[in-house]
């Protein structure tokens, strides 16, 4: 697998499996040859990735190459064949809420905020599978990361703003103190300005908590200056992989998602 500093790679000469030099020691989430699809239907073919503790990761990629069904298939939302291994344990075929459990907190497209709920109810219910005694001082810091979740915790959910609930959705996420953060079109429906907000909220948490992103986006400028990674993905394939820095100078990205 290509690494920051690698470069950029095409499918064919830049991901390796285990078998030819690629170790999953020290890989926090590792996927491959992962196939996935909704009834008849295949829609992943062979998807390949890693992400490693700490980092941020970006899946880009045209509507319907597949983004979506990566993320559902390794938080276990669908089923899927191919191998997903998380702290170095096969989790491909667990539930949702087991994958919760290890440390993998999914914000699906939409958000899925409980909107006949206020703000701090939806946070409790992001904390369901802890039993700790910390979990009112991790509401107050959510509440301070996002001043505006604090300012309506006893808000309904769905009285909100689009960018307050997409606010609300990824705190929620983060009361389970997940080690992966899987985000989905998290810029869908925001204006730039709060689109804006949100991925500097997203940069100042995964750097305080060391918590791990990976998240599949349309909007490949931001995306490409968030994470420190990058996968391109079509019709179901990886055809690119690199650091975000070459990947924004490569003259097919550049023509294919960044309007140059």
């Amino acid at each position: 697998m290509s690494s920051a500093g690698d470069g950029v790679s095409s499918a064919g000469d830049g991901v390796s499996s285990a078998g030819d030099g690629v170790s999953s020691a020290g890989h926090l989430l590792e996927v491959k040859t992962l196939g996935a699809g909704y009834g008849i239907v295949e829609v992943l073919f062979g998807v390949d990735l890693v992400v490693d503790p700490g980092e941020v990761v970006v899946v880009l990629g045209a509507n319907g190459a597949g983004k979506t069904t990566t993320l559902r298939a390794i938080s276990g939302m669908i089923a899927a064949t191919g191998q997903v291994k998380f702290l170095g344990e096969s989790v491909l075929g667990r539930r949702p809420d087991q994958l919760a459990k290890r440390g993998i907190a999914h914000v699906p497209q939409g958000r899925g905020t409980v909107t006949a709920l206020t703000v701090e109810e939806n946070l409790r219910i992001g904390a369901y599978v802890r039993s700790d005694d910390q979990i009112e001082s991790d509401i107050q810091q959510w509440f301070e990361a996002f001043p505006r979740l604090g300012e309506r915790k006893d808000q309904l959910a769905g009285s909100m703003s689009g960018g307050e609930q997409q606010m609300l959705a990824i705190a929620r996420a983060l009361m389970s103190r997940p080690k992966l953060l899987l985000l989905d079109e998290p810029s869908l429906g925001l204006a730039p300005l709060v689109t804006h907000e949100v991925f500097d909220r997203l940069r100042e948490i995964s750097a305080s908590t060391g918590t791990a992103v990976l998240l599949v986006e349309q909007n490949a400028n931001l995306a490409l200056e968030f994470a420190a990674r990058a996968y391109v993905l079509e019709a179901g394939r990886i055809v690119l992989s690199g650091n975000s820095a070459d990947l924004q100078g490569d003259a097919a990205i550049q023509k294919a998602y960044l309007g140059v």
